[in-house]
C-alpha cells in the first residue's frame, strides 16, 4: 500500500518551490528536495515520486519528514554529521596547553612545535592546531602574573 504524504503547502510555499524546482543557479539537492515536496503535496505516492526523479523511496520520506517537522529551514542544509571521531582527547588537548604555558623545555626559553610533540607523542600539526583553535598562550601566562 503506498504511503500518502503529510505534507501541505500554502499558495506562497507552492510558489517559492515552483519556482526553486525550475532554478538553474540554486544548488541541484534544493532543486531536487523542492520538487518532492510539490509532487507530494500533489498526493502522489511516494514510490511513484521516487520512480520520477531517480532517487530512492527512502529519501521522499526522508525529505517530506524534514518539511513537516522543521519547514522551509529543515530542507536548506543537510543534517550535521558525526565526522571521524577524534583521537586526541580533551585531556591530553588540556596537558598540551598546561606544558605550553607552566613549563619550559630544558636548554630552551619556550616550546616550539616540534619539541613539545615530541614530548607530548603527538604530531607537530596537532600541536599547531591545538595552539591555533586555542587563546594565545602568552595572554594566558601575562593573564596570571
Amino acid at each position: 500500500m503506498p504511503r500518502t504524504s503529510k505534507v501541505w503547502l500554502s499558495q506562497e510555499q507552492q510558489d517559492d518551490f515552483e519556482l526553486f524546482a525550475r532554478s538553474r543557479t540554486l544548488a541541484a539537492r534544493l532543486v531536487q528536495r523542492a520538487q518532492i515536496l510539490l509532487m507530494a503535496a500533489a498526493h502522489k505516492p511516494d514510490r511513484e515520486i521516487a520512480l520520477a526523479l531517480g532517487i530512492a523511496r527512502q529519501t521522499v520520506a526522508l525529505w517530506q519528514e524534514r518539511f513537516v517537522e522543521q519547514g522551509i529551514a529543515g530542507i536548506e542544509k543537510d543534517a550535521p554529521r558525526s565526522g571521524r571521531p577524534r583521537t586526541i582527547l580533551p585531556p591530553q588537548i588540556d596537558e598540551i596547553l598546561r606544558m605550553t604555558t607552566r613549563q619550559t623545555p630544558p636548554d630552551a626559553t619556550h616550546w616550539s612545535t616540534r619539541t613539545l610533540a615530541q614530548v607530548s607523542k603527538v604530531s607537530f600539526s596537532t600541536v599547531g592546531r591545538i595552539w591555533r583553535s586555542e587563546a594565545s598562550p602568552c595572554e594566558d601566562v601575562q593573564a596570571e602574573q
